[in-house]
C-alpha cells in the first residue's frame, strides 16, 4: 500500500550556514560596525539569540538573519518571531525559537483537512509527523497538493514516498 510522511524539519547545517553568513554581514556592515551586536545559534535547544545595543539595530540584525535564511532556502515559517526584544543591562536581547517537527494541534488540523477533502486515504499522527496511506499514488499526490494549498503555519516536507 503506497504511503508517505508529512514532516517539518530544518537542516541544521543549512541553518548554521545562514547564521554564520548573517554574523559575517553584521560584523562588516557600516551601520553596525563597532556595536556589540551578536548572533548565536544553540543547535541543541534550537534557539537563535540576537543581542545588540538598541531596538533599531535589533531590527536590522533580524532583517539580515531572515534574508540570509531565505537565501539558504529555509522557510521563514520555521522561525517563531512572536517574542519582543528584552532589555538586559545595556544590551537588547531577543531569542528566536526554531520550530522542528509538527505539533499535535497542527497535526490534527492537517488530518482534518485531509479527511474533509474526501480523498480515499488514511492519515494518522505519529509523534511529530503525519503518515498518509492510500491505494493509489495519485491520491497521495492530491494530498500533497492539498497541503501545499492549505497554507499551514509550519513548513511542510514530504518524505518516504513508498509504492
Amino acid at each position: 500500500m503506497p504511503s508517505f510522511d508529512i514532516v517539518s524539519k530544518i537542516d541544521l547545517q543549512t541553518l548554521d550556514n545562514a547564521v554564520n553568513t548573517a554574523k559575517r554581514e553584521v560584523e562588516t556592515r557600516y551601520d553596525l560596525r563597532g556595536s556589540n551586536s551578536s548572533i548565536d545559534l544553540d543547535k541543541k535547544a534550537l534557539l537563535i539569540k540576537l543581542s545588540t545595543e538598541d531596538t533599531m539595530k535589533m531590527e536590522a540584525i533580524e532583517k539580515i538573519l531572515l534574508e540570509r535564511s531565505t537565501k539558504q532556502h529555509i522557510d521563514l515559517k520555521a522561525f517563531d518571531l512572536g517574542g519582543e526584544p528584552q532589555p538586559s543591562g545595556k544590551q537588547v536581547v531577543r531569542t528566536i525559537k526554531v520550530r522542528q517537527g509538527i505539533e499535535r494541534e497542527t497535526a490534527k488540523k492537517i488530518v482534518k483537512a485531509i479527511k474533509d477533502s474526501g480523498l480515499k486515504v488514511q492519515p494518522q499522527i505519529m509523534d511529530d509527523m503525519v503518515r498518509v496511506n492510500g491505494k493509489k499514488i495519485d491520491d497521495l499526490q492530491s494530498v500533497i497538493a492539498l497541503c501545499k494549498e492549505s497554507g499551514f503555519d509550519v513548513p511542510l516536507q514530504y518524505e518516504n514516498m513508498k509504492s
